[in-house]
């Protein structure tokens, strides 16, 4: 009923009103025109391309037009000496989509199981000149171009007829129509009915017509036709196919005219009489009806007897192969009937009944051995999806799938084996629980799924239900049943359930249930508890499935506000609880937003929402992280994500636990069953293995990510070089697969490789004709050449490398030298080899003797040979003249592949285009042989053995082994595995193993490569075209060497550019008052521009060698410039892959590392609430470069700290601050016009890289800048201010330049080294320099001519002697400077500074200015400063250098001209310096944490800021004034708080301190004062009191890490006491409340009791051994004023396992008691997820600190902080004995300290906050700028000051509550 209304025709055009283009598409060239002859509206699709200009119904390929009409009708006219091609998709009855394609451009029927492609024979008009030649011609017309005049046409299809005749299927309807150039179309018509032209209602009622099923051709049909016309003059009307033809149906063409049919009418034959009798009639009438013959088989009644003897006794027999024959005892002779198992045939024979029974003699001759190959290892990942990588049961074999095969490998040798039956590319795996059984889907048309028993490798079973494109599979644990998400013939989503139940019994599978659902389904898994309850998520839909009456339901999640979320993954809770219903578990599903759902099973409600970040969590704003994979088990989840990381979470998925970057996305996850590991798989092909419990990874596959185009191999060194679409080129080792090297060319693709016979070279060609050398042992380039201007389509070295070859596609040859490893070009050849790419990478053959090289060419019908040392030509072969066997064919054959064979045998073969193999004669070009149908669809690849004996080919996906003499009745065995075409196959020189590369690396194991040759057969058999096929049952094997799975190889950029030339030599000028002879460079060597100006070619390479490739081209100021051209709409198109080695350089600035991120979750106030301000920042950065600025003229003076920026006023000691950056600032830009500051910071976690604009008259963020992925090390204003360039570091090497304006991206560009510094040409426009790694110098020229900026770059040519220095190979250049007069100073990583002329961009001199590395370059007036990590700063006089570009007789340096004025060493290495006109004063930084003012003519160094080079360990105050510090250095350092200088420092050399404490009040240093009075008496009295001097320091204890403990004494600055009560570090030190004692504690836990004043250890507390202390405390109750008052003092230490001892003492009496013992709880895990070992020294490191101390509000309560079950903070009663109260915390503390006089709480954290707590509301303020973890925070004695420390940076705060 539902096709009645297509009844009796549709007319298509109008149906989908094609007018409007709604229901359907055009493309390219489709226009409407009034056609004369039919006079109505066509549409006319024209244009070079047809596959670009198109008409297609319906508009996309996912719908159909359900069309069921058994002919279709098209209606249409060629366009004139073009070709056209139409494409009909139909759908078959069993739903098979099957192609049915025609056109004028085919030239032979061809036919697949799913398309069909028939020629069309384009008719000339019958009154036309070429319609009677083709009429008179004896041919007829042929495929090819339409002719010059063309009539309309009538095309009947009959897709029934096609169908039966063809495939043997049955039509079900048309799912689409395309129509391509060139042809003009009327319309398009489907109907049952068979309609034909020309012919009216009363013909067909007077000749009878419609008795045949034939019917006039409706009014919408018909073409217009006169009253006295025929139609067949004026048209042509063809049906296909014709029953009743004598043609064959091999083309579309015009058939006998069917007017002539129709005026002669039906004939009617004349009546004859017949005389028969009544009984011949009634046997002719029997004859006529009676059924077909059937043979009656004799029924007995009961089993004769046979082979026993009268007695009944039988006799047994057993052959040689152990066939066992029965027969009777008594007889002399048996007949033995025996089968041979090769060839099917049984033969017959008698023999004794007592003899041994003889073998079969085998007459059936095969290639042995069989299998002669052996699949025995698969170098590749993915293929269709990368989404699928599984664990088996016990964790010992991981289970993924590799295009058409899957792959089962065990993790601990790598060892694989294969499950192979595929035809197209696996798209989804699944195992049951105990890893069993095996499904695996396939994607593409043919979507079958296969069933695997898991062990032995043994397909069960193979089933289909869904059309196309199964996306997931999910099996139950008990695997009985299997779920299945695909595509129905609709491209409607089908998810079927099989029953497997009955499979490994050797049952069917069979269809469960199934239901069809419109929504998205991208993931979906069966419940582990239950086998008919699933959960599945897609696009904007979570539903929860249920098996229930034998139907499939769901119900889907209401999501509310979530409701457009793209969902990536979801699965069901872990664990088996036996007291928890299975219905209540928790469903979790991960969004491509960073969502987790956790969904309520029973209730189908969402039950918890949660948004990942890379840090901290609950914060709903950001992007989150993009969510590929989700997997859980009973402790832990696992996320993949696009940002190539994988986390593992709590289930409360607060915080990560564990995390692990990769160098893509993460698109599979799954966690071993005993959860300690798991396996990750990248969309970059990689599968690798994190160790949880120990944090180690371990990559086990990687693979190319595209298709392998190419590959080599190198004999000598067991090593073989891939090239691939992915644009990389891999160096693998042939013995473990591992991959060693790794090059990528991110602007040109790779296409052709080739390796050195003898030594560790390779030549690569490219797509755009470049032919490279490199070398692998230095990892350099050779030689480059552009002489190709096609892609290179073949590369090949001779046997003897004296010479190289390659090819272009646009049909040239070249020839190189190779033996003075320069490759010289010495001859080119052009047009000369066929046109195109379809040869590559095999274009041509070198012989075996080197003696001559064929190739395809100059056409595709002739194969020429060349002499190979001359490329002069020796013969050519024309294939096309061959007496061939099949001689009526009519297509001419091509040639497509040749290859010499070994020099034994002295032939050449040739595949052809027909799937030929002709052998030809390599000395006289003589046909030898030739072999029919190689392949079916051409053959790809050939190879032969160095014996002979066999011939390798590819083709059709497949491999074929081959005799090569082809004497045996069964000449090759095909093997399997592939899902794409070979690109090559290569037997290994030791005949041992194959190799073949196309979608991805197969190792074969050539079984034949050591056997004994067989006796040749006789004579030669004929060719037979079928294949044959051998099951085996697949093991892993054993690798050669046991070699360990390496992680990835490092990467490194490699600079490659147009050509290259070897510098020339540049004088030495070390001695500076040697007076020079030598000749100074002169002009500068001119290098051939590039031949098609294409932009800079940027290689990637990844070697443990260090080495990098320079070449020479002229600068963009002579006009011939490299240039790399960037529009602003697009600043990273020219981006290269990331360098992750780090510069050794210091120069490179490489972030301080740190623990955490900077707390997402924070809670500011308002700054008019906030209850602490900013008062002074303390120190310097000396990890920053160039993060000072100074401007003597301006009075301007700013550096960074952390990731502040401070302005200082030096005159009024006043400091503003700048907060905007969340991570560490590396460096600082200002304008010249003081107005705008510029500061850098790089990314971490979260935050990404920024550059933060200051306005600096308002003190306010303008705006800021991202664009980095990484950190920045240098940013610089232009001298006119219009523009900001910016630097990115070495795992970038960006250059961005920025508008100064609106700061927009101008242009943006990647270079191939890090860069270490760059400048802008003060004295020009638009220029800049900058140097960097490998000795690299670049000149920058910003292009602003064009509508869109652009950069043009040269890199210079660098003297020899600048690149080797004492025995160094590897020389970086790490700074440079404008000096004026077009000079450029550069500094060298080994001391010397060169020279150059920027107006030629060469060098001409250099000297050595130091022994150790230049960091700092500054020049004014003839002078220059220079400063590195020697830690000295030098004064040159550089007046006369400039004379030295003019060429003289005697380049001598004028005494004057370079001479050092003086030296001044500084505290550390020097990090930024600015200096005024004159040069005489400046500011310097060092790596110390200093910034100096240095004079030079007063030769004097001031200290300007005190800071701190190392990590702060303790911190102290005292009073209001001052605060102590102990550094990891070991020094000790007292700063003032009013003017932030330095006072005292100590220094112990080669120990860290490690913790402080301050003496009593009652212990500083006092005064006697002495009051006279008088008595009433009148007698003078005299009062003696002490008082302490408010200007005197108290007494300070240290720590240190030698188990000592030291006494200074502030005030005489020196150490009055040392002791050494400890054998372990002191963590923790203090005096005594009444300054009689000194309390230290251990590393070890031992908590020693030693006297203030002698230093002796008078008590050893042992009841926190074996865990360190980590804080020590006293109480202050006792009344200084009254020294008589004694009482018991408190005091507590705390371990870092939660433990607290709580002591009563009164020292004067020598009494100590323990008064409690608190021990805290806490959970058995870190909170990063790992577990705790108890009893490890080290295993408390990785939790937050255990701190406590006593209340400075109640005196009876001790507040406590530490890892537990919540974060909080603890308020336990002594008296009470008893926690009173908790207050919670956001994050784990890390740092405590309680005000002495108000009450508020001071906390550090690891997320960087300072957190200000009420004592009594618990109510707290965040407050940022530290750039790491703060692990000190101290109050001063008046509770007005508190100082924050982190890592090196010191920030003091005023309270101002």
């Amino acid at each position: 009923m539902t096709h009645l209304w297509q009844q009796p025709y549709v007319n298509i055009f109008k149906h989908f009103n094609v007018q409007s283009w709604k229901k359907c598409s055009k493309e390219g060239e489709v226009s409407s025109l009034m056609d004369k002859t039919l006079k109505s509206t066509v549409y006319r699709i024209t244009g070079a391309i047809p596959a670009s200009n198109y008409i297609q119904l319906p508009k996309t390929s996912t719908q159909s037009l359900g069309l069921s009409g058994r002919f279709l009708y098209l209606l249409f006219r060629p366009v004139a000496s073009k070709y056209f091609v139409v494409h009909v998709d139909v759908v078959t009855q069993d739903g098979l989509v099957i192609r049915i394609s025609f056109s004028n451009l085919f030239k032979e029927f061809k036919s697949t199981s799913t398309w069909l492609q028939i020629p069309f024979v384009c008719h000339a008009s019958k009154s036309s000149v070429s319609g009677v030649s083709a009429q008179l011609a004896k041919g007829g017309e042929t495929v090819g171009r339409a002719p010059i005049s063309t009539q309309w046409t009538v095309l009947c299809l009959d897709f029934q007829e096609i169908l039966t005749a063809y495939l043997s299927r049955q039509y079900s309807h048309v799912k689409s129509i395309k129509l391509c150039a060139n042809l003009a179309v009327k319309n398009i018509f489907t109907s049952d009915n068979y309609y034909v032209p020309g012919l009216t209602m009363d013909q067909v009622a007077k000749s009878g017509i419609t008795l045949s099923g034939a019917a006039p051709m409706p009014r919408e049909m018909a073409f217009p036709l006169g009253n006295t016309e025929n139609w067949n003059d004026l048209y042509d009307f063809i049906r296909f196919p014709l029953n009743g033809m004598e043609k064959s149906f091999d083309s579309i063409q015009r058939t006998r005219s069917l007017s002539a049919d129709r005026e002669k009418g039906p004939q009617r034959a004349d009546t004859r009489t017949v005389h028969i009798t009544k009984s011949e009639a009634t046997s002719s009438l029997y004859n006529m009806t009676k059924p077909p013959f059937m043979s009656k088989f004799p029924v007995t009644s009961e089993l004769p007897q046979v082979g026993v003897n009268d007695k009944g006794e039988i006799c047994v027999q057993q052959g040689p192969d152990g066939d066992v024959h029965v027969h009777a005892s008594g007889l002399k002779k048996v007949v033995v009937h025996q089968e041979n198992e090769k060839t099917g045939k049984v033969t017959s024979s008698k023999v004794a009944a007592s003899a041994v029974l003889p073998p079969v003699k085998e007459k059936y001759k095969c290639l042995k051995p069989d299998p002669i190959l052996r699949l025995k290892r698969i170098v590749g990942f993915g293929g269709a999806t990368t989404r699928n990588a599984l664990w088996n049961h016990n964790g010992t074999v991981v289970v993924y799938p590799c295009h058409a095969a899957v792959i089962a490998m065990q993790t601990s040798n790598g060892q694989q084996r294969f499950f192979t039956g595929h035809t197209d590319k696996v798209s989804c795996l699944a195992l049951n629980g105990d890893s069993t059984l095996l499904a695996s889907g396939q994607t593409g048309s043919q979507s079958v799924v296969r069933l695997w028993r898991f062990n032995s490798g043994e397909c069960l079973a193979i089933f289909r239900t869904h059309s196309h494109s199964v996306g997931c599979l999910s099996m139950s644990n008990s695997g009985n049943s299997v779920c299945g998400v695909g595509k129905d013939s609709h491209g409607k989503n089908l998810v079927v359930i099989w029953n497997t139940e009955r499979v490994a019994k050797g049952g069917n599978v069979t269809v469960l249930v199934k239901a069809h659902t419109d929504v998205d389904i991208v993931s979906m898994r069966i419940a582990s508890f239950d086998e008919t309850r699933m959960v599945s998520c897609g696009r904007d839909n979570i539903r929860l499935w249920r098996i229930k009456d034998g139907s499939l339901r769901s119900a889907p999640v209401n999501l509310g506000e979530y409701h457009a979320m793209e969902f990536a993954d979801c699965c069901f809770e872990a664990g088996f609880e036996p007291n928890k219903d299975p219905l209540d578990r928790v469903v979790y599903a991960g969004s491509r937003s960073g969502h987790i759902f956790e969904i309520d099973y029973r209730k189908v409600t969402v039950r918890h929402v949660r948004r990942l970040q890379a840090s901290s969590f609950g914060n709903k704003s950001g992007s989150g992280l993009a969510l590929n994979c989700l997997c859980v088990n009973e402790s832990f989840c696992v996320t993949g994500s696009d940002d190539g990381f994988v986390r593992l979470w709590p289930l409360d998925f607060k915080q990560v636990f564990l995390e692990m970057e990769h160098d893509g996305p993460v698109t599979a996850a799954d966690i071993s069953s005993d959860g300690m590991q798991l396996l990750v798989g990248t969309c970059t092909g990689n599968i690798g293995i994190l160790d949880i419990s120990t944090r180690s990874y371990t990559t086990i596959m990687r693979s190319h990510t595209g298709r392998i185009l190419s590959m080599s191999l190198d004999s000598l060194h067991r090593r073989m070089a891939t090239v691939s679409e992915d644009h990389t080129i891999r160096i693998w080792d042939l013995e473990t697969m591992q991959l060693l090297s790794d090059f990528t060319a991110p602007k040109d693709s790779p296409c052709a490789v080739a390796y050195h016979p003898s030594q560790q070279v390779i030549a690569c060609g490219f797509d755009s004709g470049a032919m490279r050398i490199f070398s692998i042992g230095t990892m350099s380039m050779l030689a480059e050449h552009k002489q190709h201007r096609g892609a290179v389509i073949g590369l090949a070295f001779n046997l003897c490398a004296d010479f190289l070859y390659s090819a272009g596609a646009l049909g040239s040859i070249a020839l190189y030298d190779t033996s003075d490893n320069q490759y010289q070009l010495l001859r080119l050849l052009g047009n000369i080899v066929a046109l195109g790419v379809k040869r590559a990478p095999e274009a041509f053959a070198v012989s075996p003797d080197g003696k001559s090289v064929a190739f395809v060419g100059p056409t595709d019908f002739i194969v020429t040979v060349v002499n190979a040392t001359s490329l002069d030509e020796i013969m050519r072969i024309d294939i096309t003249n061959l007496n061939t066997i099949e001689s009526n064919r009519n297509v001419i054959d091509g040639a497509l592949r040749v290859k010499y064979s070994p020099p034994a045998v002295k032939q050449l073969l040739v595949a052809t285009s027909n799937n030929k193999l002709l052998k030809f004669d390599a000395r006289t070009g003589k046909i030898i042989s030739e072999i029919d149908n190689i392949h079916r669809s051409g053959c790809t690849s050939i190879d032969v053995s160095p014996d002979g004996r066999y011939l390798l080919t590819a083709g059709d996906k497949v491999i074929k082994v081959w005799d090569y003499h082809m004497r045996l009745d069964l000449n090759f065995q095909v093997f399997i595995g592939h899902s794409e075409p070979i690109s090559r196959v290569l037997l290994t020189p030791d005949s041992l193993n194959v190799l073949s590369v196309g979608d991805a690396i197969f190792i074969w194991e050539f079984l034949a490569g050591n056997r004994i040759p067989e006796p040749p057969a006789e004579g030669r058999a004929t060719i037979k075209n079928y294949f044959t096929g051998h099951e085996e049952e697949l093991s892993f094997f054993k690798t050669s060497q046991n070699h360990p799975l390496t992680d990835e190889p490092i990467r490194k950029n490699i600079h490659v550019s147009s050509s290259y030339a070897p510098p020339e030599p540049v004088p030495d000028i070390s001695i500076i008052e040697k007076q020079s002879k030598e000749e100074l460079l002169g002009e500068e060597v001119m290098s051939k521009e590039s031949s098609d100006g294409e932009d800079v070619e940027e290689i990637v390479k990844a070697v443990n060698g260090k080495a990098s490739l320079r070449s020479e081209t002229n600068g963009f100021k002579t006009g011939q410039d490299i240039k790399t051209t960037v529009p602003a709409k697009n600043p990273v198109s020219q981006a290269v892959p990331s360098v992750k080695s780090k510069p050794t350089v210091a120069k490179h600035f490489i972030p301080r590392e740190k623990r955490c991120a900077l707390a997402q979750r924070r809670y500011v106030a308002l700054p008019s609430q906030a209850g602490l301000k900013l008062d002074s920042v303390i120190g310097y950065n000396g990890n920053g470069r160039g993060n000072m600025i100074w401007h003597a003229d301006g009075g301007f003076f700013s550096y960074t700290s952390g990731s502040v920026v401070v302005v200082e006023d030096v005159k009024a000691c006043t400091q503003r601050h700048l907060l905007g950056h969340s991570e560490e600032i590396s460096t600082l830009a200002l304008q010249h016009d003081f107005q705008i500051l510029a500061s850098a910071s790089g990314s971490y976690g979260l935050s990404t890289s920024q550059i933060c604009i200051w306005d600096l008259s308002s003190m306010i963020l303008r705006t800021t800048l991202s664009h980095h992925e990484f950190d920045i090390i240098r940013l610089d204003y232009s001298r006119d201010d219009r523009f900001l360039i910016s630097v990115g570091d070495y795992r970038e090497c960006s250059v961005v330049v920025w508008s100064a304006v609106n700061y927009a991206i101008l242009a943006s560009t990647k270079t191939s080294v890090p860069m270490n510094d760059l400048k802008w040409d003060p004295y020009t426009t638009n220029e800049f320099a900058s140097v960097g790694e490998h000795a690299t110098v670049l000149f920058w020229l910003l292009d602003e001519t064009a509508k869109e900026a652009s950069l043009s770059v040269y890199e210079a040519k660098i003297p020899d002697e600048l690149l080797t220095h004492s025995g160094i190979t590897q020389v970086s250049f790490t700074s440079l400077e404008y000096a004026g007069d077009s000079i450029l100073f550069v500094g060298t990583s080994t001391g010397k500074v060169s020279a150059w002329d920027t107006r030629k961009n060469s060098c001409f001199m250099h000297w050595e200015a130091d022994t150790h590395e230049i960091d700092i370059l500054v020049s004014r007036r003839g002078r220059l400063v220079t400063g590195g990590s020697g830690h000295s700063l030098r004064l040159w006089s550089v007046v006369g250098i400039g004379e030295m570009k003019m060429p003289s007789d005697s380049n001598a340096m004028h005494s004057q001209g370079l001479t050092m004025e003086d030296e001044m060493n500084l505290d550390g290495l020097i990090t930024s310096a600015s200096f005024d006109d004159t040069m005489d004063v400046g500011v310097v930084g060092t790596s110390a944490g200093t910034l100096w003012y240095v004079n030079w003519v007063e030769r004097a160094s001031i200290q300007l800021v005190s800071g701190h080079g190392t990590q702060i360990n303790a911190v102290q105050m005292h009073g209001d004034d001052f605060i102590l510090t102990g550094c990891e250095d070991g020094s000790i350092h007292v700063l003032s708080t009013e003017n932030r200088q330095r006072t005292v420092q100590f220094r112990v050399l080669n120990q860290s301190c490690k913790c402080l404490g301050l003496a009593p009040i009652q212990h500083c240093a006092s005064k006697t004062v002495a009051t006279v009075g008088n008595l009433n008496n009148g007698a003078a009295v005299v009062a003696h009191s002490n008082q302490s001097n408010p200007l005197s320091l108290p007494r300070l204890v240290a720590g240190y890490s030698d188990g000592t403990v030291r006494v200074f004494d502030l005030n005489a600055v020196k150490m009055v006491l040392k002791m050494h009560p400890h054998a372990a570090a002191v963590t923790a030190v203090t005096f005594t409340s009444d300054g009689r004692m000194i309390l230290s504690g251990g590393d070890d836990g031992l908590v020693a009791v030693s006297s203030s004043v002698t230093g002796m250890t008078v008590r050893v507390i042992s009841d926190h051994k074996g865990a360190a202390i980590s804080c020590l405390d006293v109480t202050v109750i006792q009344d200084l004023d009254d020294p008589d008052v004694s009482s018991p003092q408190l005091w507590l230490a705390t371990s870092v396992d939660r433990r607290v001892s709580v002591w009563s003492a009164d020292w004067s009496k020598d009494f100590c008691e323990m008064i409690d013992w608190l021990t805290f709880p806490a959970p058995p895990f870190a909170p990063d997820g790992t577990k705790v070992k108890v009893g490890e020294k080290d295993a408390y490191k990785v939790l937050p600190p255990s701190l406590a101390k006593f209340s400075s509000e109640e005196p009876d309560v001790i507040v406590y902080t530490g890892y537990g079950m919540q974060k909080q903070l603890q308020f336990h009663s002594l008296a009470e004995k008893q926690i009173l109260r908790t207050a919670p915390l956001t994050h784990w503390a890390s740092a405590l300290d309680i005000s002495p006089l108000a009450s508020l709480i001071a906390i550090g954290n690891q997320e960087r906050l300072v957190k200000l707590f009420d004592y009594y509301e618990h109510s707290f303020q965040d407050f940022v700028g530290h750039s790491d973890s703060v692990d000190l925070v101290k109050f001063s004695s008046s509770g007005r000051f508190l100082v924050s420390v982190s890592h090196s940076e010191i920030f003091l705060w005023t309270v101002a509550v």
